[in-house]
Parts: C-alpha cells; sequence; structure tokens
C-alpha cells in the first residue's frame, strides 16, 4: 500500500511522491516528535514538546524527560499503528539523538525511527 510521501514533494514525474508502509510510520513517528503543541491550528494539542527542549541544557534528566515525552506522545496519537517497545535518547555534542524501536500493528513487522533533535548549552 502506497502513501503520500513526507515532506510532501513531487517525484521525477512530476506527481505526488508516494511511499511504502514502513517509510511512511516513520515520517509520522518524526511529525509528531518534531511537531510543538499549539502548532497545528485545527489540533492544537498535537505532538510531543520535544522541540521545546531545544534550549534546554543536555543532560541525564533532559534526556529522561525526552523519553517519557516521547513514549507518551507516540502512544497517544500513533498507538492505533504501532507498539512502542523502546525509546532511547542520547545526548552527544548538544544533540537528543532519539532511537524509537516498534512494531508495527497490521504487518506485526519491528522498525526502527532515529531522529536527531538539535539541544541547547552543551
Amino acid at each position: 500500500m502506497n502513501h503520500i510521501d513526507y515532506p510532501f514533494h513531487f517525484d521525477h514525474r512530476g506527481r505526488t511522491s508516494q511511499t511504502d508502509s514502513a517509510d511512511y510510520i516513520r515520517d509520522l513517528i518524526e511529525q509528531v516528535l518534531l511537531t510543538t503543541p499549539g502548532e497545528r491550528v485545527m489540533r492544537p494539542d498535537f505532538g510531543s514538546g520535544v522541540m521545546q527542549l531545544v534550549f534546554a541544557a543536555t543532560s541525564p534528566e533532559i534526556a529522561a524527560t525526552t523519553q517519557f515525552l516521547v513514549q507518551g506522545s507516540l502512544q497517544q496519537w500513533l498507538g492505533d499503528l504501532i507498539i512502542v517497545e523502546s525509546v532511547d535518547v542520547q545526548t552527544q555534542n548538544s544533540i537528543l539523538f532519539i532511537t524509537v524501536r516498534y512494531i508495527e500493528r497490521r504487518t506485526q513487522t519491528q522498525g526502527i525511527a532515529q531522529i536527531g533533535v538539535p539541544g541547547g548549552l552543551p
């Protein structure tokens, strides 16, 4: 099954670019994680709040906070599509590296999404 690719763009034929289910799920995870609540007018509670941590000093406490934010947001917004197995957050050079391990509910396949979020003070 094909889905519209994110971010929206056109393919080499000039048509709306499409992607497979696995990439579509990773795109949805990225959208949830990088959207700040209040950013979407018609869905003001959508997002995770991770981007609010951009200016916070990277530390083990911020990593733990990020882990809880990510897990809760993914369960809330994508719980019908994925089962979150684990969320790992590492800080390195003022960047939060978020690794989400999940199982796609429809196909029961495991997947990994990795996203780097720029942090604040080292």
